[in-house]
């Protein structure tokens, strides 16, 4: 495929031929941080209509813009980045990537081998640079003068390969690292014999691929099923987990079936897709269990869990299932990736999880006779009720995220920032018909790279999307705010907690320590984030109360550009004001449950 109509090179056709191939694998996304050595691939995809071109100047950013895209679309996207040190700032997208199972395709141009340990300008050793951290690393063959017909063989099917690798049903990233000679730019080498053009693209129906990579359902056996519904039978205190990362399409509807017919709880992490949408008022959700399961043992325990998914975001439910190791646990993941940090898993299916949640509600579960369900639904509804009221007198970050979930519009999206804006959509947000698709950085779980995965995220759905940060993950990843011109901005609203440091730290016993705490922990800054959004033209608001954020946040439908809503806290007030919100909805819940489940 040469459509430029300019001579050829053995780089070009390198570069076209990998990029025609991932073109008809289905890649429809790629970043592209600038530089030299990557002029072959950068002018391939350009003259590619059917890839999308995402162009950053900053390698860290471009690749978490990618994850974002990945995240959004669960389908991978692809990076690109000149030779030497640009590859190595890809790193922690990369180790995200690899985390929470996101799909990324990463391209790394280097230097011929002649070069390489040679002291050359811009040279390091890219071979396997991102170690165990991804799924594959090809130092992809030099590109050659005359190249055999299995040469170019071998490039279309390296692509179909890297693409379904990167997209299997372990997902994450894949590295090609492509050396190049120059010239790099499409002009004609002495002595190029060049290549016949079928060789380089064939007319093939449809734009098919050269290797088509398909794969099929893993299904629960007979077997498996068995002894789940024995287990089920025989289980009056169950419950349900669904962590992060859970299934989409029909899953949510067939586990909160399974969960009602079960007469179990469903406990439901805002990023599992389960926390809101449609099916919430048919299925036992509960959303609460970050305030009402305190470190005590007077809660009642299940004698089984079954869970799907990442591992939980609540660290109070982690240790609520930790003390529950005498019951069955059953862990039920498709692509086989263990998620259970307390190592308490009884039994591990590798199967469909929605397959396997149909037929076990298609098996005959017997009813029973129990109050275990309702004593959860109480408790989950009597928290929210106190929860409620007691927030009208209140005015925290954690008061700020509830007003938050509550003012956004059906069908939102919300990226959560880590350390505290995540743990609060999962203790304050309260499950709700309402349909919100909230993203997080999970993996490593890091402050690096949130603005542009949020804004990667946002410019794959296309519509209003809240980002919501600490101030120091804001400042953290700032640069990345230049994303913003590869997509509407004014679908695109900043909500940040400025509590001038490190206030998630308040939270753990190092606190105590008076001066080393506040000047290497706390690290009070005092950025001013009107001059961070007057530079990259975003419409700034610093809200002095909730009334104030309320009526701010209320407007986002019409604003005509990007917004940055800063809310100043107080985080010794802030911990101190949910540590006191706790305890009264943890008296309250003590009072009212049953004498048979303390």
């Amino acid at each position: 495929m040469n459509n430029s109509g300019v001579e050829q090179n053995p780089s070009m056709v390198w570069a076209e031929i990998v990029v025609d191939e991932l073109a008809r694998c289905g890649l429809q996304d790629v970043c592209i941080a600038p530089g030299s050595r990557s002029t072959p691939l950068t002018l391939a995809f350009y003259a590619h209509s059917d890839i999308r071109i995402h162009s950053h100047l900053d390698e860290r950013s471009a690749g978490f813009f990618g994850l974002g895209l990945a995240l959004a679309g669960d389908r991978p996207a692809a990076l690109l980045c000149t030779s030497g040190s640009a590859g190595a700032n890809f790193f922690p997208a990369i180790i995200e990537s690899n985390m929470s199972q996101v799909p990324l395709l990463v391209l790394t141009a280097d230097r011929p081998p002649e070069l390489r340990h040679s002291g050359a300008n811009q040279t390091i050793d890219q071979i396997k640079m991102f170690g165990d951290h991804v799924l594959w690393s090809v130092d992809v063959a030099l590109p050659e003068q005359d190249p055999p017909e299995i040469a170019l063989r071998n490039l279309r099917t390296l692509a179909a390969r890297a693409l379904a690798t990167a997209n299997g049903l372990r997902k994450g990233p894949v590295h090609l690292n492509f050396p190049f000679r120059k010239p790099l730019e499409p002009q004609s080498v002495e002595g190029w014999l060049g290549a016949d053009h079928s060789q380089i693209s064939e007319t093939r129906p449809g734009r098919n691929p050269y290797t088509k990579i398909e794969r099929g359902d893993i299904r629960p056996t007979a077997e498996q099923l068995e002894f789940l519904g024995d287990l089920i039978t025989s289980s009056e205190r169950g419950i349900i987990v669904c962590g992060p990362r859970c299934p989409e399409g029909d899953f949510p509807q067939l586990v909160g079936e399974l969960a009602r017919k079960c007469k179990y709880p469903l406990f439901a992490d805002p990023l599992s897709g389960l926390r809101f949408g449609p099916h919430f008022p048919e299925a036992p959700i509960i959303g609460g269990y970050e305030t009402f399961l305190d470190n005590s043992n007077s809660l009642p325990q299940p004698d089984l869990v079954i869970y799907f998914g990442a591992v939980p975001t609540a660290n109070r439910l982690n240790r609520y299932l930790a003390r529950s190791e005498s019951a069955a646990h059953i862990h039920v993941r498709e692509n086989g990736v263990w998620a259970d940090e307390n190592h308490i898993t009884s039994h591990f299916i590798q199967a469909d999880p929605r397959i396997l949640c149909k037929a076990l509600g298609e098996t005959q579960i017997l009813p029973r006779e129990s109050d275990w369900l309702d004593v959860w639904l109480q408790m989950e509804s009597e928290s929210w009720i106190v929860l409620k009221n007691a927030l009208e007198n209140l005015d925290f970050d954690g008061a700020y995220v509830s007003d938050l979930l509550d003012l956004l519009p059906d069908g939102s999206i919300l990226f959560a920032g880590n350390s505290l804006p995540v743990r609060h959509v999962v203790q304050f947000g309260r499950p709700q018909k309402k349909s919100l698709h909230v993203f997080s950085n999970r993996g490593a779980s890091g402050i690096d790279g949130n603005i542009s995965t949020g804004l990667g995220i946002a410019r794959f759905n296309g519509r209003q999307t809240t980002i919501l940060t600490g101030d120091i993950t804001f400042y953290h990843d700032s640069n990345g705010l230049l994303g913003l011109r590869n997509l509407r901005s004014e679908e695109v609203t900043f909500v940040v907690l400025n509590n001038n440091g490190g206030g998630i730290f308040q939270r753990l016993p190092v606190a105590k320590f008076g001066p080393p705490f506040k000047e290497l922990f706390q690290t009070p800054h005092g950025l001013d984030l009107f001059s961070i959004a007057r530079t990259y033209d975003l419409d700034y608001r610093k809200v002095l109360d909730r009334q104030e954020f309320q009526a701010q946040f209320s407007g986002i439908q019409t604003q005509t550009k990007g917004r940055l809503i800063e809310v100043g806290t107080d985080p010794i007030k802030d911990n101190q004001s949910r540590e006191n919100l706790e305890s009264q909805i943890c008296r309250n819940l003590t009072r009212i449950l049953p004498s048979n489940y303390q």
